[in-house]
């Protein structure tokens, strides 16, 4: 099989399979199988796939036609700066997540908390782009926390990982909080896309309820843990943001929230810095 032909079979066996954007998917399996970026493919000799480079590509395609995402197939996503690990263990880091990054990088700290990491996308790229600060992530799944591990390990971040429960045996005081948690309300997982609602691990995508009680025991438990000074940056669903920032202004702090580069309502920052 040569590469012209496999993309073409890939892209008719994923179109058939129903999935959107199968060229790009496609091309996608197979640059990872190749070792190249995507971009790469179009001026890469037409060549005779090996029988375990075409192996691998027919496998990576058969799992895309199941729905399983294509960062879990070929092992990472590229997220701000750098490219993460991702596997089953963890939510895959989504374009959107980086506004709360931006958010946080306008803004002082010198220390960060991360509730819920996953992958660690989120603590790995603020440490990354300010030397000399220090933070540490937590998520209750252990399998996520050795990918963070990996993850900060291959990109020379020095960030501590701990298995806790939100803020379970944690002591401050952090100059800034952030998380990406589980936002979806129960209600609401039937009609999520079979490649989030099959494939990414339950726990990291609802409460199993209304959607918001990450919320309430980050907002509850936020002015314990940080410096007077101190902020929270949570992202949210875009129809959660008046509901989040009242549960931070009911504790004291100055909410708002702010957009992603869609418009849509995507991170909540909390200000303690009045109390």
């Amino acid at each position: 099989m040569r590469l012209s032909l496999a993309q073409a079979e890939g892209t008719a066996l994923l179109r058939a399979a129903g999935i959107e954007g199968a060229a790009r998917d496609a091309d996608r399996i197979l640059a990872a199988v190749l070792e190249i970026e995507p971009g790469q493919l179009r001026i890469t000799d037409d060549r005779a796939l090996s029988p375990d480079e075409a192996a691998r590509f027919n496998r990576g395609i058969a799992a895309r036609a199941l729905h399983q995402p294509v960062a879990q197939i070929v092992g990472f996503r590229d997220f701000w700066a750098h490219r993460f690990k991702v596997t089953r263990d963890t939510l895959d880091p989504r374009p959107e997540t980086e506004a709360l990054v931006e958010a946080a990088l306008a803004r002082p700290w010198n220390s960060v908390l991360d509730l819920g990491t996953g992958t660690g996308a989120i603590l790995i790229s603020l440490l990354a782009a300010r030397p000399g600060t220090r933070g540490i992530g937590t998520d209750i799944s252990e399998a996520a926390l050795e990918v963070a591990r990996f993850n900060a390990r291959k990109i020379g971040v020095d960030a501590r990982f701990r298995r806790a429960d939100w803020y379970e045996g944690l002591t401050g005081p952090f100059d800034l909080i952030v998380s990406n948690p589980p936002y979806i309300a129960l209600a609401e997982m039937a009609g999520l896309s079979p490649d989030v609602r099959n494939w990414e691990p339950r726990q990291a995508l609802t409460d199993g309820a209304d959607g918001l009680g990450a919320y309430r025991i980050i907002a509850a438990g936020a002015r314990a843990m940080l410096s007077p000074r101190g902020l929270v940056l949570v992202e949210i669903g875009p129809t959660q943001g008046a509901a989040v920032a009242a549960m931070f202004t009911a504790q004291g702090a100055s909410a708002r929230v702010l957009p992603d580069l869609d418009g849509r309502d995507r991170v909540v920052l909390a200000d303690f810095a009045t109390l």
